[in-house]
C-alpha cells in the first residue's frame, strides 16, 4: 500500500502523457534539417524521453551543440499540433481524485505545456504547474521540487512527506534530493531503456498502486485533525 501523503508531485511527459510518434519523428526530421544532421528514430526516441538521463549531455556525447539543437527544436515545435497529438493515460486519471494538493514539475516548457494540459482538460487536477527553466533549475537538482513543495504550502523535512511520480530516473533522483519518497512509472521497458530505473515504489501502470487504502487514511488523520481543533478551541473558550 502506498502511504497517505500530505501532497502529490508528479512529472508530465511520459508520466501522465504522451504524444503520437509521427509528432516526434516530424520534428526531428525538421531539426535534423536544420542542423544538418539527421537523427535515427533510436536517437530521436533517447532524446525524447531522456533514456540517458541529462539530454545535454547525450547531445554533447553526439557532438552536437546542446543550445543549437534546443534553437531549433523549440523552433519546430508547434504547441497547438503538440497538443492535438498528446493523449492522456488512462491510468493517469487518479490524479483527478487524489485528496491532497497537486503540484506538475515538467521539463515540457510553458508555450507547450499550457495548451497541452488544456486541450486534455486536466488543469484543475493541479493546484500548482512548474515548468522548469535555467533560472528554476533542472531535475533532478531538488530546486525546481522544492519550489513548487513551498508554493503548496508546505517545507521538504518539517514534518511533511510528499511523493513525486515520473518515467525517469531524472524524476527519481528530484525526489530523493529533495527528500521526498520516488514513484518511478516504467512505460516503456528495461530493454527499450537500456537501463532499469530504482524507485520507492516501481510499477509500469499507476493502476498498480493501492490508492484506495491511502486515500481512506488521510481522510481519517484530516477527521482527526479536526476533532483536536475543535477540542483545542473548545478549551481555550473555557
Amino acid at each position: 500500500m502506498v502511504p497517505s501523503y500530505d501532497f502529490w508531485l508528479l512529472d508530465l511527459d511520459g508520466t501522465l502523457i504522451d504524444v503520437d510518434w509521427s509528432y516526434t519523428r516530424e520534428v526531428f526530421d525538421a531539426v535534423g534539417d536544420r542542423l544538418g544532421r539527421p537523427f535515427t528514430d533510436r536517437e530521436a526516441e533517447i532524446i525524447w524521453n531522456g533514456f540517458t538521463g541529462s539530454r545535454d549531455y547525450q547531445l554533447r556525447e553526439w557532438g552536437i551543440d546542446a543550445e543549437a539543437f534546443w534553437d531549433a527544436f523549440h523552433a519546430e515545435e508547434d504547441p497547438q499540433v503538440r497538443a492535438e497529438q498528446t493523449y492522456l493515460h488512462d491510468d493517469a486519471r487518479f490524479v483527478a481524485d487524489l485528496e491532497t494538493p497537486v503540484g506538475l514539475v515538467t521539463h515540457c516548457q510553458q508555450f507547450l505545456t499550457d495548451p497541452v494540459i488544456d486541450h486534455l482538460d486536466i488543469r484543475d487536477w493541479f493546484d500548482v504547474v512548474l515548468c522548469c527553466t535555467a533560472e528554476t533549475g533542472w531535475k533532478p537538482d531538488p530546486d525546481p521540487v522544492e519550489q513548487t513543495v513551498s508554493s503548496l504550502g508546505f517545507e521538504v523535512g518539517n514534518g511533511h512527506r510528499g511523493v513525486l511520480a515520473g518515467d525517469g530516473s531524472n524524476d527519481v533522483g528530484a525526489a530523493w534530493n529533495a527528500g521526498l519518497d520516488a514513484i518511478h512509472v516504467e512505460r516503456i521497458g528495461h530493454d527499450r531503456r537500456g537501463r532499469c530505473v530504482l524507485g520507492d515504489y516501481r510499477v509500469r501502470s499507476f493502476d498498480e498502486l493501492d490508492l484506495t487504502s491511502s486515500a481512506a487514511a488521510t481522510r481519517e488523520a484530516s477527521l482527526m485533525r479536526e476533532g483536536d481543533t475543535a477540542t483545542s478551541d473548545a478549551s481555550e473558550g473555557v
